[in-house]
């Protein structure tokens, strides 16, 4: 070897040495991280995973650093939540999700000298023990809630969703009424932006949540945003040739690979034939707006981080909570407008369901297409620009993650309570280009739906299934033909490994399954 290489490599060994400690030698150089999560939006919507929706700074962040092609997370906003901001499982043998003997994110990286700010959704409660400003946030500002009329908050939802009024506040008040301008996407933002100069004009780093609503319904756009989509989805054929472009784009750009099939039909999208064009047009066409309208924000909070000087310092990682909605609270009648606050409109089953191309099902669902996000990570001059990672990764690996960056540790005790040791696994090495040790197994359940993988190996149980199915996700990437008959031990192996995990959990056998 060298002189020359051994330095070389003396000199890369060091430079990583310093990124694995995040800098915590010198707290003025631990970086900014800013988190982004946004809300139904399926895997393959956004420019970079194959969509046709223009996403041009997301589009930037992909160019410039990592998109996973494996990043999990719980299928449903809640789980999703509790997780990403635990490190750990849901539970779910108490009422709430988030406990007094689990620390959330923001109390971990305050306890590293981080300031703390979230700004947009909650949904994890608004008592004392389950409020983002008691719970580790320096600043609060958004939706207590699930979701909201993106025009007034104040509206409450129509008597065919629940009729409830939503809670929306700022640190620890309540906020009431809002300005005729108000767009939930843009002030979450604005509120976002303001935190980073607050928090740039001090010598601390920062941890900033930003957690969009969008694009989970009710589907609120602004005009001129959705004429750029109006007629798109009507010319385009329907969600049949939306899936088939986008998977055609997905393999161009490298992110689907020879073991990746094009999943088939789901038996609850309708014919397209038969189905009011114009309607569905509309629907899929404010949709892609307000996921326009998000990404123009998140360029304005990148500009922020430019004036402010930050921004070679700062991570930004960037996910969705679940996978597409295939939801239709009220129906798909045309009455029920798509773009004004006066309408409570969704996407419905079909479009909720290709917006995950080109994986089965959509949000609330363990088949893929309900469980993966797509995931983007950028941190200038240490990710690798462009690259894509196949290594599994799961929203549970976000605290332990962060926490190595931040040069933090995660509490065995806070405020009195003993914590739950940490579930999820520190993806810095995958950051770094390495190969990181996988978790043994992941596992998934929301109402019924359930799932658990180890290595390449998957088994799943539908919603109102009636056995266990088998999928080797290394030759079938999109759980295309169930191998359960042919391997059963495995299968009852796995099912019982996730029998095993759900009642780690606090989950309830509710269907005796035991790998029948």
């Amino acid at each position: 070897m060298t002189k020359r290489l051994i330095y070389l490599l003396a000199v890369w060994t060091v430079f990583v040495a310093g990124v694995r400690s995040g800098a915590a030698d010198d707290p003025d150089r631990r970086p900014n991280i800013v988190l982004i999560m946004c809300d139904d939006m399926g895997w393959s919507d956004i420019g970079c995973y194959g969509g046709e929706v223009e996403t041009p700074h997301l589009d930037r962040l992909a160019a410039e650093g990592m998109r996973f092609t494996q990043f999990y997370n719980n299928a449903k906003c809640t789980t999703t939540r509790a997780s990403i901001l635990t490190g750990l499982y849901p539970r779910r043998d108490q009422r709430d999700l988030l406990r007094t003997d689990m620390v959330t994110l923001g109390e971990a990286l305050k306890l590293a000298g981080y300031q703390t700010a979230l700004s947009g959704k909650w949904h994890l409660g608004s008592q004392k023990t389950t409020h983002p400003f008691h719970r580790g946030f320096d600043e609060f500002y958004g939706l207590l809630d699930g979701c909201c009329n993106f025009f007034d908050p104040s509206i409450p939802d129509p008597p065919y969703k629940n009729g409830k009024v939503r809670k929306f506040g700022q640190n620890d008040q309540l906020i009431t009424s809002f300005p005729k301008d108000f767009y939930t996407t843009d002030a979450f933002t604005e509120h976002a932006i303001d935190c980073v100069k607050k928090f740039a004009a001090n010598e601390a780093p920062f941890l900033i949540h930003l957690t969009y609503t969008a694009p989970h319904y009710p589907l609120h756009a602004k005009t001129e945003d959705i004429a750029k989509y109006r007629g798109k989805y009507k010319e385009l054929g329907g969600w049949l040739n939306l899936r088939k472009q986008r998977w055609q784009r997905q393999r161009e750009m490298g992110l689907a690979t020879e073991s990746w099939q094009l999943s088939g039909i789901d038996e609850h999208a309708y014919d397209w034939d038969s189905a009011n064009h114009d309607h569905e047009d509309a629907r899929m066409a404010v949709y892609a707006a307000m996921i326009d309208a998000m990404d123009q924000n998140i360029g304005r909070l990148l500009e922020s981080l430019e004036s402010e000087g930050v921004a070679d310092n700062t991570v930004v990682l960037f996910l969705s909570d679940n996978g597409g909605c295939a939801e239709e609270p009220g129906g798909r009648s045309p009455e029920i407008v798509p773009g004004p606050k006066d309408f409570y409109a969704a996407v419905g089953p079909a479009w909720g369901w290709a917006q995950n191309a080109p994986f089965k099902k959509h949000k609330s669902s363990a088949y893929e297409g309900g469980i993966l996000t797509p995931c983007i990570a950028w941190w200038p001059g240490r990710i690798q620009a462009g690259s894509i990672t196949r290594q599994p990764a799961h929203i549970v690996d976000m605290m332990p993650t962060l926490l190595e960056i931040a040069g933090g540790q995660y509490p065995r005790t806070y405020r009195g309570h003993e914590i739950l040791p940490v579930e999820g696994k520190s993806m810095l090495p995958i950051l770094m280009g390495e190969q990181r040790e996988p978790h043994q197994q992941l596992a998934w359940e929301w109402s019924g739906s359930r799932a658990l993988r180890e290595g390449d190996w998957k088994v799943v149980w539908p919603k109102n299934g009636k056995a266990w199915q088998l999928y080797n996700l290394a030759n079938d990437r999109c759980e295309t033909t169930d191998l359960a008959d042919t391997q059963t031990e495995l299968t009852q192996r796995l099912a019982e490994a996730w029998e095993a995990w759900a009642m780690q959990t606090g989950l309830k056998n509710k269907t005796g399954s035991k790998g029948k």
